[in-house]
């Protein structure tokens, strides 16, 4: 069974957009590419478990295991060197993104406190929209109980747009809440 997200953007953004913007062939309407999660820790280099309750928070909340991403250079003041783990992160494709969107604007973004809809300054330039989250634990996924640490994270919604207006009509079709 096709995602309720992937059946909304076939059936009633595709048709919306065109109209919009007069596209004359329904492949250059934009479309989602992937959405990237991130966690960043600090605490990676000197705290294995850490590192471990992020990748378990975040194969929580996405369904897929995540990828330790490490330092590109040494930085000494942050007495950081090349190589060490310092986050965690996970490219969602497929049914997996569309699922994952779904679940973060409807159960994830109501439950921040003091939401009044999410900032439409977060675009690029180039179509795509990075939003943060102060706490992994909007994802109901993530019972409260077992939480060692509070952490935010970032989630990189990567569209097919060229320009930030249409991939804003994009998401506010699939159901974005943009502050007004």
């Amino acid at each position: 069974m096709a995602p309720r997200l992937k059946e909304k953007y076939f059936q009633e953004v595709i048709p919306a957009m065109m109209q919009k913007f007069g596209y004359k062939n329904v492949m250059q309407v934009p479309r989602l590419a992937k959405i990237v999660v991130n966690i960043g820790l600090g605490e990676g280099k000197d705290n294995p478990k850490a590192l471990e309750a992020a990748v378990n928070d975040l194969m929580a909340i996405t369904g897929q295991k995540p990828v330790v991403t490490r330092a590109k250079k040494s930085i000494a003041n942050f007495k950081l060197r090349k190589g060490m783990p310092i986050g965690c992160m996970v490219t969602l494709r497929g049914d997996r993104m569309y699922e994952f969107l779904d679940k973060m604007i409807n159960l994830a973004l109501p439950r921040v406190r003091d939401f009044r809809g999410v900032s439409d300054k977060s675009f690029d330039g180039r179509g795509n929209y990075s939003i943060g989250f102060k706490e992994q634990l909007v994802f109901p996924e993530i019972d409260y109980d077992k939480v060692d640490k509070i952490r935010g994270l970032e989630v990189t919604i990567v569209t097919s747009a060229k320009t930030d207006e249409e991939a804003k009509e994009l998401l506010r079709l699939l159901g974005m809440p943009f502050a007004s």
